[in-house]
């Protein structure tokens, strides 16, 4: 019981040291999350498939039922499917990003931007879904998310002066990806990656009366703006029978 206890206190201090050093803790933490859910994913899979089918019908996010399932505009971020390459290739993209991001943003900073950019791709696949009526599609996963990344992270590139050719090659590699790999949400990539984009230019520029306000205040201001707006798009481009069936 002595080394347990002794392990857990060397944990806590070493977490609260890489949170004052503005280490990766939120985005490991997101990690941890994802593989987690991923592991009930598969043992459910095999060992309860309808728990399994529960598990992805009420957390993945579905246009026609957003509004009825707000839950599933978070839930949908931390779903993979079961094929590993998935939920692997998010991870690795998101430790390869997420650091070099939350350590120029801050802990809750860096958590609000991926959590609103995931929103963002939300609203990506709502729009899709009006233009072409069909309500019935679904996504889950961390790419819409760390799209929204991918853009400020382009952003803050552009303003340091880096060359993100490289950064610019990626991005198309990653948008051209449906072209070749089946079933892949590119409404939810291109929604999360026009919010990190426009997100990310307000916090770097945005009002003049706020730019030298802390960039928590502006966060503050301009994320609940977007968030805002997102909803009140969600909700206008929901059709009238899916906002009576939630009534």
């Amino acid at each position: 019981m002595t080394n347990q206890s002794g392990a857990i206190q060397r944990g806590y201090r070493k977490l609260r040291y890489e949170w004052r050093a503005s280490g990766p803790v939120v985005t490991w933490a997101i990690v941890v999350i994802c593989v987690a859910m991923w592991l009930v994913e598969i043992f459910c899979r095999y060992a309860a498939p309808r728990q399994f089918a529960n598990i992805i019908y009420s957390g993945s996010f579905i246009p026609g039922l957003a509004i009825v399932k707000p839950w599933t505009w978070f839930t949908s971020m931390f779903l993979h499917d079961p094929n590993v390459l998935h939920v692997l290739c998010n991870m690795l993209t998101l430790v390869a990003i997420g650091p070099y991001l939350e350590g120029l943003l801050g802990h809750w900073n860096f958590l609000a931007l991926y959590l609103i950019c995931g929103l963002g791709g939300s609203d990506g696949l709502m729009v899709y879904s009006a233009v072409t009526q069909n309500w019935a599609i679904s996504a889950y996963g961390a790419s819409d998310a760390l799209f929204g990344l991918f853009g400020a992270l382009l952003l803050v590139f552009r303003r340091t002066h880096t060359d993100i050719r490289a950064m610019l090659a990626c991005v198309a590699i990653n948008f051209a990806m449906p072209l070749f790999v089946p079933r892949v949400a590119w409404q939810s990539h291109v929604g999360g990656f026009v919010v990190g984009i426009v997100l990310t230019w307000l916090l770097l520029d945005g009002v003049p009366a706020l730019r030298r306000r802390p960039l928590w205040a502006r966060m503050l201001v301009y994320g609940a703006i977007v968030v805002v707006l997102l909803v009140i798009l969600a909700v206008v481009l929901t059709p009238a029978w899916v906002l009576r069936f939630g009534r």
